[in-house]
């Protein structure tokens, strides 16, 4: 079981976008003044975006990306204290996560493209960090692209857990309709919850055929697991 964090898990945009402003600025000299879509993305990859829309060319992207990565773990780091008050976990997502380590056989992790320090910081802000391993997840600080951190991820969880977990039984619950297509590509099943900015019809369209409103249902939820990843049900 795989999970995206942002308008997945939590909503945290606002102390994102600060420490995506602080690191910015600190290693281009120039202030970050048009933002870009984030849904989907790593966090290497909307820093290349935010060099393209603001105009900056000091150096070159591969160049300026460690520093960028160091100077956004420290800058959300700094911020870790405002998370309660200026995020929240998505409605049930705690419930959610819970149930779903209770499910038999079942080893939960995320894919994101937040790097792996602020990904930790995010989950244990709202305490979901204890019901999955991260140890093994995929994380934006990896530089690859989310169908690659999928595939890398089961592979990890593999070696860990000294088990095969199958391609068909693999399954990636996601807001964004690229983490949808990217769920695809890595042979992962997807389900979508609409908490994000995409719409049903377009994570339909996308090629989830499963799609929550929230996850406040978890029984729903639970059972939309079972039936996209084709575990068989006891009795």
């Amino acid at each position: 079981m795989l999970w995206n964090i942002d308008l997945t898990l939590v909503d945290v945009a606002q102390v994102t976008r600060a420490a995506y402003a602080e690191a910015f600025e600190r290693v281009t000299g120039a202030p970050l003044v048009y933002l870009a879509s984030t849904g989907g993305r790593t966090d290497s990859e909307i820093f290349f975006e935010f060099l393209a829309r603001n105009d900056v060319e000091r150096g070159s992207g591969e160049e300026l990306l460690p520093e960028f990565i160091e100077a956004l773990a420290e800058g959300f780091a700094r911020r870790r204290d405002q998370l309660p008050a200026r995020g929240r976990a998505m409605p049930g997502a705690l419930a959610a996560v819970a149930a779903v380590a209770g499910m038999p056989d079942t080893v939960q992790t995320v894919v994101t493209g937040t790097i792996m320090a602020n990904a930790v910081a995010k989950l244990a802000a709202f305490g979901l960090d204890g019901y999955l391993d991260l140890s093994i997840g995929g994380f934006g600080s990896e530089h690859y692209p989310k169908a690659s951190l999928i595939q890398f991820t089961r592979m990890r969880a593999a070696e860990a857990h000294k088990t095969s977990f199958p391609e068909e039984q693999t399954v990636y619950i996601t807001d964004s309709v690229r983490d949808v297509e990217a769920a695809t590509i890595g042979h992962a099943a997807p389900i979508a919850v609409v908490s994000g900015s995409a719409t049903e019809s377009q994570l339909r369209a996308a090629g989830a055929v499963h799609v929550l409103d929230d996850l406040t249902d978890t029984q729903r939820l639970t059972k939309a697991i079972i039936e996209a990843s084709r575990i068989p049900q006891a009795g």
